[in-house]
């Protein structure tokens, strides 16, 4: 008997009656890749809307859905997001992006997070990653508009750094107190 998976008019024939089974596709890894990578970049339905549809479907998120959303985020990264949707109106120049970071790298440690990444024509220029680099659970808007500019993400108008330094008063006073002592 000849192979059934064999590319002859006769199998195909036979195919059509349903006497052999379909054809096995053999496909490479680099076809699955690219079929996965296609579907990933899929358009989600909402990126498609515009503006009205937009306001239309945001009355379908109601107040248990926002609960939802509040108990699995994290509060930080909950604050820096609002900030960040400031300076995006503020600087319209500059790009923000936002995504989940399971969906960009796969096991992110909620530890690290939040995470901003500054990129300037395919380079990264500046990270920040964690509470502290970040700028702490107080953070203003204002320091953070700092931050982004110091590496250059974005040009601001600030004259110096809104976060004022603490000052450590028992090494100073001890320096001041050996000052004196000489």
């Amino acid at each position: 008997m000849q192979d059934p998976n064999e590319d002859t008019e006769w199998n195909d024939i036979l195919r059509d009656f349903g006497i052999l089974p379909p054809k096995e596709e053999v496909k490479d890894e680099v076809e699955e890749m690219v079929l996965r990578l296609q579907k990933e970049a899929e358009v989600k339905p909402y990126e498609k809307m515009n503006l009205k549809q937009l306001k239309e479907a945001e009355d379908e998120f109601d107040e248990e859905d926002r609960k939802a959303v509040e108990m699995y985020s994290i509060p930080l990264c909950v604050l820096i997001n609002r900030h960040l949707s400031l300076l995006a109106t503020k600087f319209p120049e500059t790009k923000f992006v936002k995504a989940i970071a399971n969906s960009c790298i796969e096991n992110y440690h909620d530890s690290c997070l939040p995470t901003l990444f500054v990129y300037e024509n395919g380079e990264i220029k500046g990270k920040f990653i964690g509470i502290r680099e970040c700028g702490g659970t107080y953070l203003t808007v204002e320091e953070l508009e700092w931050k982004l500019a110091e590496v250059g993400a974005l040009k601001t108008d600030l004259e110096e750094n809104p976060k004022k330094e603490v000052v450590d008063m028992m090494t100073s006073s001890l320096r001041n107190a050996s000052i004196n002592d000489v």
